[in-house]
């Protein structure tokens, strides 16, 4: 199956790069490229791909008001976010209009590809540097929101902590290794907990984990 693209930039010199990419794969095609947030959206309903490489800063509607857009509407989009690391300020809010992948500039352009085909089958990605000042920036916060504790009560203490090391932006392969269990037992509780919290993705636990308090202030300290 060939997954279908829309490059959203208002740089073509970053669209070129990523059209350069995929020229080279057989299975992502790029069917259209948009400027700007309210071009993207309006290709995402007349072209109907399945992955959005949305950037945030962008003239008029910016990539979080295009991204809620698409996430809310009728299309099956799903959208990965470009980033750089000075957008700290917009990363929870393009989380919570619904992206399912956030990734840096600086990454690898295979890693990008790897990353559209990860989000295309499903899955939820984020690079782990952006989890990590993510999870700085929030737990900095002098008026975090509050716990949402109700939300929690039908996991067991074992998925509690899944929950938590998901939130602090550990890979499945880590987290059976800090939990000393296998690969697949991780990804069954999160299996489980994708279902109990009624959570669409990987990177809506991650928002869980934030708000439900699980992820501690002085986590901050960890990060450079």
């Amino acid at each position: 199956m060939t997954i279908r693209v829309v490059l959203a930039d208002d740089q073509p010199l970053i669209r070129a790069a990523l059209q350069m990419v995929v020229t080279d794969t057989a299975d992502v095609q790029v069917v259209g490229e948009a400027g700007d947030g309210a071009e993207a959206v309006r290709l995402t309903g007349d072209l109907a791909p399945d992955v959005v490489v949305m950037d945030i800063r962008m003239p008029g509607m910016d990539g979080i008001e295009a991204t809620r857009l698409i996430t809310t509407g009728t299309s099956t989009a799903r959208v990965v976010v470009l980033t750089t690391f000075d957008d700290d300020d917009y990363v929870y809010g393009a989380l919570r209009a619904g992206a399912s992948g956030f990734l840096v500039k600086d990454m690898a352009l295979d890693d990008i590809l790897a990353a559209v085909r990860t989000v295309a089958a499903g899955d939820a990605l984020i690079a782990p540097s952006v989890t990590r000042r993510l999870i700085k920036e929030f737990a900095a916060r002098p008026t975090a929101t509050p716990p949402r504790r109700k939300e929690l009560d039908g996991i067991t203490n074992r998925e509690r902590e899944v929950l938590t090391l998901v939130g602090k932006g550990l890979s499945n392969a880590e987290i059976a290794d800090q939990l000393c269990i296998s690969i697949a037992t991780a990804k069954t509780y999160l299996t489980r907990l994708l279902a109990k919290l009624d959570a669409r993705d990987r990177v809506q636990l991650v928002i869980l984990a934030y708000e439900a308090g699980l992820v501690a202030p002085s986590y901050r300290a960890d990060f450079p």
